[in-house]
């Protein structure tokens, strides 16, 4: 597997030398700045290119962009509202200069409104070290008492809803703008934070769209871009819903192995295919990492391997959770790698040149020097490096 590392850019601060002194092979990174519906160009991925491929010190770094994390599906193309059609035809040609610079694998997610939740960002650990999380009665919280969502409370059950609010009365104004924040943050890298009636606002766009609508969608943009993406030799592979239950009243098609057998079958092309994320499928109870792999193995572009572990309280298949050391979350890690490496060897026998499954270590918690260093949350370099290295590490076993 390729050891690849998610990079923010050069304001990082987690440098290319950073990078290399941990052992990573090669880059995941997007073009945060561009908006989504906007076409990347050239000059601007070339940018990108050059930054990955130089040290600090203006010396060759030996790294190349091998993902791109993400290129963004708009709103207007998840909704299917007035400016998809331009969004598209932007998002094609994005398409054609991506592969026109060398790069193959483009992770993508077709999460409505919000990108991935948590309602902590630091929450402490045993250890001394932070980790991000999910508390399902702060969520509750939130969208009851701080964001007052109509019909919120038909979402929870009576237990959750009086939880909630006994939760929000301890409250004070600080610690409801802090979960606010949180909730609302947006993807780390995009500096993208949005107002309370911002998310009001984008939620009503969602009224008459639940989860049969929202999956047709997604199938009839992979039938506009799959194909083009399929001559131009390029690998599309959509993340899955992060937390994978429905939030805010909003569907969630893409979060479980069904989710991903309906959509690859729907698409039937090797460039429509799966981004392995271990931590946001581990969050349900029923996730098999093995028979995911053993089912749907050929159509993983790419792999995001974290731990996930449920904590707290739980409604029914929603479930509070934090993100866990690499090895001792929910999901057996040692499983799922030999898994993946035997989907590899597979490849090989078939003869097929993308052999080598990208993978990163993802959300790691902060420990040691991360927690003086302002990095983005979730993408601490001690917490990371920590997990790399144990991943490497049965990599190297089972090898």
């Amino acid at each position: 597997m390729k050891q690849t590392w998610r990079w923010f850019g050069p304001h990082d601060a987690v440098t290319t030398d950073d990078m290399l002194q941990s052992g990573v092979e090669g880059v995941v990174t997007a073009l945060y700045h561009i908006p989504p519906g906007t076409v990347w160009s050239v000059s601007e991925i070339e940018t990108r290119q050059k930054a990955i491929a130089t040290r600090v010190d203006g010396t060759p770094s030996g790294l190349r962009w091998d993902v791109v994390e993400s290129l963004p599906v708009s709103e207007a193309i998840k909704t299917q509202s007035a400016d998809m059609a331009a969004h598209l035809d932007a998002y094609r040609i994005s398409l054609h200069n991506i592969a026109a610079c060398g790069i193959e694998v483009i992770c993508y997610n077709f999460m409505p409104v919000l990108d991935w939740t948590r309602t902590d960002l630091r929450r402490p650990m045993p250890h001394g070290g932070n980790a991000m999380s999910f508390d399902l009665i702060d969520f509750a919280a939130f969208d009851l008492g701080i964001l007052g969502r109509d019909g919120a409370a038909e979402d929870y059950s009576e237990t959750l809803v009086h939880a909630a609010h006994d939760r929000l009365s301890g409250m004070d104004d600080a610690a409801r703008r802090a979960l606010t924040d949180n909730i609302v943050a947006g993807l780390p890298g995009a500096n993208d934070a949005w107002t309370l009636e911002e998310v009001r606002r984008h939620l009503a766009t969602y009224a008459d769209i639940d989860a049969g609508r929202l999956r047709a969608n997604l199938i009839d943009f992979l039938a506009e871009v799959a194909p083009l993406a399929q001559e131009l030799g390029l690998r599309l592979c959509c993340h899955p819903d992060d937390p994978p239950f429905p939030l805010l009243g909003l569907p969630r098609v893409m979060s479980t192995q069904s989710d991903y057998a309906q959509v690859t079958q729907a698409v039937d092309l090797a460039a429509n295919g799966v981004t392995f994320c271990t931590g946001s499928l581990g969050v349900d109870p029923d996730f098999d990492p093995v028979a995911f792999i053993e089912t749907l193995g050929p159509r993983i572009h790419f792999a995001h391997l974290r731990n996930t572990t449920r904590d707290g309280f739980s409604d029914e298949r929603r479930c509070s959770f934090h993100e866990a050391l690499h090895l001792e979350g929910d999901t057996d890690m040692v499983a799922t790698l030999r898994s993946l490496l035997a989907e590899e060897s597979c490849r090989r026998d078939a003869g097929r040149n993308d052999h080598s499954i990208p993978m990163r270590p993802d959300h790691g918690q902060q420990i040691l020097s991360d927690l003086t260093r302002d990095s983005a949350p979730g993408y601490p370099l001690i917490g990371r490096m920590r997990g790399l290295a144990e991943l490497r590490g049965i990599i190297a076993a089972l090898s």
